[in-house]
């Protein structure tokens, strides 16, 4: 049936917007998306990281269908070309694919090569910024295992094989 989008709440220009699922047994799961209006990161990056999180934490899952370009645009308050841009990184990152009768569908590319490429060079910028602000190794790695937890990865470095 796809995704449908409903307005949560909005203060002071923080958007919240919730994708409501109906699955075969007819129960609801919601994705809260957060769109700030006043932050320096591009509405674009937000929704595409929004999109991202719910895909990390299987609130959307394979197949499922995003909402339209210019439903999801209407419901936000944003332009058409801001969700689209959004579309468009998550198809070439390898989260959609497009498609014309359906829409945008989630089609999570595994290209595990080129995801561990894009994830070195995204995690040099945020562990800079760590060490500029004295996190320790332990803290970082404590971090890491709890945003981990939240996405269903419960592997633990006790766990790891060699």
């Amino acid at each position: 049936m796809g995704l449908q989008i409903l307005p949560l709440a909005l203060q002071r220009k923080l958007c919240y917007y919730t994708y409501n699922k109906y699955n075969e047994r007819s129960r609801v799961k919601k994705m809260i998306v957060k769109i700030d209006f006043n932050s320096d990161e591009a509405l674009y990056m937000q929704l595409r990281n929004q999109i991202i999180i719910g895909i990390a934490t299987d609130t959307i899952r394979e197949g499922d269908v995003l909402p339209s370009v210019r439903s999801l645009a209407d419901t936000i308050g944003i332009n058409m070309h801001t969700v689209n841009k959004a579309y468009t990184v998550l198809r070439q990152e390898g989260f959609v694919k497009l498609d014309r009768r359906r829409g945008a569908v989630i089609a999570v590319d595994f290209d595990k090569m080129r995801a561990m490429e894009e994830l070195m060079s995204d995690m040099k910028v945020i562990l800079a910024k760590a060490a500029c602000k004295n996190i320790s190794r332990k803290e970082i790695y404590d971090l890491v295992d709890t945003v981990m937890d939240q996405f269903g990865c419960p592997e633990k470095e006790q766990d790891w094989e060699d």
